[in-house]
């Protein structure tokens, strides 16, 4: 993001330069800046990646390392721990979660299979409770705050089918498709439908699309007033559990600890 679009997001939004903090808007691109494939950096690379200036990016970074959000090694500079804190902020306003912990843990139990929770954020679900088991089933480590692309998992398609059309079509319209696997949908009218049957029938199995021998099955999890807030997951892998093990084992037990959260709420 660089400053130009910074400054139009005020604009977009119709706020006066009164209520729209540009510094705390460019401080936060500063820290998205740094991800697994960029977890150190010099100020120069940062300010690439930003698109701010050099002066602009050396301020933000010492005030990162000044409050303890980023830590500096000669001219590297790379993210702490408290940033952490951000996020955890955020999922202490999550009591359901918290509550429903040992549900999760009694179903990872009854499966021996890893089960997780998302919501959506952009074209991303973000994990935000998560129960796993010994077994390693993905290439990439799964925690509290991991992302994946809604459009090629389980647990984002069952967000996706509780959109408006209209939000939906909009979705699809700006998704950048990735083949991950040769069996990932990368079709907009494909992925349409299949959102239309995840809708239809209340769960969505996603097999091998985000990763080779990967299965991942998810169901809604629905406030007080019946919106979906959240999707429930349980992963496994198919050469150890068969399709119609996953529908007639697996889907009945996850449905019943996603009716026990949401009497949580």
């Amino acid at each position: 993001m660089n400053e130009t679009r910074v400054n139009d997001i005020a604009n977009n939004k119709g706020e006066s330069r009164g209520e729209f903090v540009q510094s705390l808007v460019k401080g936060l691109t500063v820290i998205k800046a740094f991800n697994q494939q960029r977890p150190s950096m010099t100020l120069s690379q940062v300010a690439k990646v930003t698109g701010f200036t050099r002066a602009a990016t050396r301020r933000f970074l010492l005030t990162l390392v000044n409050e303890g959000y980023a830590k500096q090694d000669g001219k590297q500079f790379s993210l702490t721990a408290k940033v952490l804190d951000l996020g955890f902020s955020y999922l202490s306003t999550l009591d359901i979660w918290h509550n429903a912990k040992p549900m999760m843990s009694e179903l990872v139990e009854l499966l021996n299979e890893s089960c997780s929770a998302a919501v959506l954020d952009g074209n991303d679900v973000v994990y935000v409770a998560r129960v796993a088991t010994t077994k390693r089933i993905m290439s990439i480590t799964l925690n509290i705050g991991s992302r994946l692309p809604a459009f090629a998992t389980s647990m984002g398609r069952v967000l996706l089918a509780d959109m408006s059309d209209h939000l939906l079509n909009n979705f699809i319209d700006k998704c950048q498709f990735e083949q991950f696997t040769s069996y990932t949908i990368t079709g907009k009218i494909a992925l349409k439908a299949e959102i239309a049957q995840v809708k239809k029938q209340g769960y969505s199995l996603v097999e091998q699309e985000l990763e080779t021998g990967l299965t991942s099955i998810s169901v809604p999890v629905h406030n007080g007033s019946g919106e979906v807030i959240a999707a429930l997951n349980v992963s496994t892998h198919m050469s150890q559990t068969a399709r119609q093990q996953i529908l007639e084992v697996i889907l009945p037990a996850l449905l019943q600890c996603a009716n026990k959260v949401e009497r949580l709420g």
